[in-house]
């Protein structure tokens, strides 16, 4: 890469609170050193304890935000997020195939920490046969997993283990593709992420954080992973990638509690390393 800072797009929706989706990505890109640009897929009507409306853009006009920022801007990674219908995804998958974009992080986002869902069941087969394929890295958690897999969520790290395989086998076997596999639902003062390839299973274990203020957690780990996807070489440059946005998850979750924001899950503190309090 050429560009003192990579330029990583955010395709995903919009959360009024600014805790998740691309308001929160923005947020990541830029702690981590990126140029961050955004397309709208989604807007929502939201706060820290609901989702109380969605409103899609029609797919014609999401196609023309992709065509026209890809005309201009050198993307060097992109991170798919909240994409809602199935026209949506289809619509994504074919701009991102047409532009052969670089180092694409998909986040399956399907249910909000609130409980809504943001996905419909129509477009989870889409997701599959169309955006999957494209992905350089996923990043489901358990009960997203579980309906990618069409079976129930992993309730185990050995159960985790096969979940991977097989979500490994949704992505090209011939090129180098990961699966990050969060295992955050399980219980335990523990939690164990599964990154695999194919070929090597990594463990990637932390203490959990006592807090309510999990909101956009996911959002920030695969947008923190694809702002730093671009920044790593070396011998495992993804790996690098991913064991990096996840300490910086870790402390913007353990940070959390400078903010006041919202009575529901709060968000995580995005500029943990910068904001000081007076």
């Amino acid at each position: 890469m050429n560009a003192s800072f990579p330029n990583v797009v955010s395709i995903a929706g919009v959360d009024p609170s600014g805790g998740a989706g691309v308001l929160a990505d923005l947020k990541t890109f830029s702690a981590l050193g990126a140029y961050g640009c955004g397309v709208v897929a989604a807007l929502t009507a939201q706060n820290t304890r609901a989702v109380t409306g969605v409103h899609t853009p029609p797919a014609e006009f999401l196609r023309l935000q992709i065509d026209t920022l890809f005309a201009d801007v050198k993307i060097h990674a992109v991170k798919l997020g909240m994409l809602g219908t199935a026209e949506i995804v289809r619509t994504v998958a074919d701009r991102l195939a047409h532009f052969a974009a670089p180092f694409v992080v998909c986040d399956p986002v399907m249910v909000a920490k609130s409980g809504d869902h943001l996905l419909a069941k129509s477009a989870v087969a889409m997701l599959r046969e169309a955006l999957l394929p494209q992905s350089f890295l996923i990043t489901p958690n358990l009960p997203e997993a579980g309906v990618l897999l069409e079976s129930r969520a992993p309730e185990t790290v050995r159960e985790m283990y096969r979940a991977a395989e097989r979500l490994r086998e949704l992505l090209p076997l011939a090129s180098e593709r990961w699966v990050l596999l969060k295992g955050g639902h399980l219980p335990g003062v523990e939690l164990v992420d599964l990154l695999f390839d194919g070929d090597r299973m990594v463990e990637l274990p932390a203490a959990r954080i006592d807090t309510k203020n999990t909101h956009g957690t996911g959002c920030t780990l695969s947008s923190a992973i694809a702002a730093l996807l671009p920044q790593r070489s070396g011998l495992r440059p993804a790996e690098a990638a991913v064991r990096d946005a996840r300490d910086y998850l870790l402390r913007a979750i353990a940070a959390s509690g400078a903010l006041e924001v919202g009575s529901g899950h709060g968000p995580v503190h995005h500029f943990h390393a910068w904001w000081r309090r007076p």
